[in-house]
């Protein structure tokens, strides 16, 4: 019997694929996994991946690293104004797949430190590069960039892309979505892609030292348009939570989404393909779910407790609609997107700002939501990391102020509280380092009007 919530004008996302390779990347998606393949073969793994930083905040940083083969391994974190370090083993063992997550605590906030690893007495990894900076301290004046960007394979582009965002010198790295390209809950396949994708040296020379947050979107969590009803999510989750050091995955059961703050900047990473058809709507029990219950019950807690000047809501989907036969963005889910509008304008939230991904396409939209919001929502979509661009996607929309179709591109944000008010800058940058196009908010501009 088909639930209620997915009857009617919802019908279409019935059709959703959970395992058929997507047709928009089809061609490319063979090259990418070819040229892999003839480079080091299909099962090879190789003999260690890492280390690389995941989550960080103002006291504790995570290190991720996969091992070659089964042992004790231990981690040295040293501050580099001087100190005894901090010293922690771990086990490397098959049945997690040899991944090795390391949460160091009790450090300073704002402080730099130096890290190693060594089995068996013997260094391993101890790359000058290898730094680990914690944030700085939340109610104290920061400036940070971050690179936020989606869909990217192991391809020429690619990598230049991860070179560039290490050239601009940006502080922290967030990937939100396609990042690598699966189309499979098939387990073995999901690890095998996510080891070919961490052994890039471009990826992983970035990582090492800057902290790192994921989210999923379709091509990495089950297949083209996919939903929370893909068979064998499990596995693409169990994997996620392997190779992606968080220093949290959702409810702790299901989904994957996240948060954190680094200076004027919190960023919350939703989960828009666990949840998503698999209950009732929070925004109206006739109509299918997009975060689901429990994710939506954490972003308002979230989004309250929070002191940042900006807010991130950052996603996998587009936060309206694209325009085409495909189900996954927010524009099928408009009544979820409502309910966040009117929570936002009710408790006079201020700062939030929107990031998508998904269309192979580059936009920022500003929103006329002044009315349910207190003041006009911007959206920026940053996409995509690899080569391969989808101008159909780049449809109109009144809202819409900027767009550009280009390859290998990252979004660079510079949030600064030194000043007053606090600026959000947010710039499109390609492989070459040109700015493709720029949008500047400040604190003012995101707080509810009178």
């Amino acid at each position: 019997m088909i639930p209620p919530f997915m009857i009617g004008s919802f019908s279409r996302m019935l059709m959703t694929p959970t395992s058929s390779l997507p047709r928009r990347d089809f061609l490319t998606g063979a090259l990418a996994l070819g040229a892999s393949t003839l480079a080091r073969g299909a099962d090879d793994a190789p003999a260690m991946l890492g280390p690389i930083l995941g989550h960080s905040d103002e006291t504790s940083a995570m290190v991720w690293m996969r091992a070659a083969a089964a042992g004790e391994f231990t981690l040295e974190v040293t501050p580099e104004e001087g100190g005894s370090p901090v010293v922690m083993k771990k086990v490397a063992d098959e049945k997690d797949d040899l991944c090795l997550h390391w949460k160091v605590a009790g450090l300073q906030p704002g402080a730099r430190h130096r890290y190693r690893i060594l089995q068996n007495g013997k260094v391993i990894a101890a790359d000058a590069g290898q730094i680990l900076s914690t944030a700085p301290a939340a109610g104290k004046p920061a400036k940070v960039r971050l690179a936020i960007s989606s869909c990217a394979k192991e391809d020429a582009g690619s990598r230049a892309v991860w070179n560039r965002m290490a050239s601009e010198n940006v502080d922290a790295v967030v990937l939100i979505g396609d990042t690598p390209y699966i189309d499979s809950t098939e387990l073995e396949k999901q690890a095998r892609r996510h080891r070919e994708f961490a052994a890039v040296p471009e990826y992983q020379a970035l990582l090492k030292s800057r902290p790192s947050w994921w989210t999923w979107d379709d091509h990495d969590f089950a297949g083209n348009d996919a939903s929370g009803l893909a068979a064998g999510k499990e596995n693409t989750r169990l994997v996620f939570t392997r190779y992606r050091p968080q220093k949290s995955y959702g409810d702790g059961t299901g989904g994957i989404y996240t948060s954190f703050r680094r200076g004027p900047v919190e960023v919350f990473l939703l989960d828009t393909r666990w949840f998503s058809m698999t209950e009732p709507s929070f925004a109206g029990s006739h109509k299918p779910t997009l975060l689901g219950a429990k994710q939506w019950e954490w972003l308002q807690k979230g989004l309250l407790a929070s002191t940042a000047p900006f807010k991130l809501l950052a996603c996998g989907v587009i936060w309206d609609d694209k325009e085409n036969t495909e189900s996954d963005d927010w524009g099928t889910y408009k009544h979820e997107l409502t309910a966040i509008q009117k929570f936002i304008g009710e408790n006079k939230i201020p700062g939030i700002i929107l990031i998508g991904g998904d269309i192979h396409a580059s936009r920022v939209l500003k929103y006329k939501t002044a009315k349910t919001v207190g003041y006009d929502l911007v959206q920026f979509i940053a996409s995509p990391i690899h080569g391969s661009t989808i101008p159909s996607l780049n449809v109109y929309h009144p809202d819409l102020v900027r767009s550009a179709v280009e390859p290998n591109v990252f979004l660079r944000v510079d949030a600064d509280s030194t000043v007053t008010p606090a600026t959000f800058h947010a710039a499109l940058i390609n492989k070459n380092g040109e700015t493709v196009f720029s949008y500047h908010l400040t604190e003012e501009d995101l707080k509810p009007k009178a």
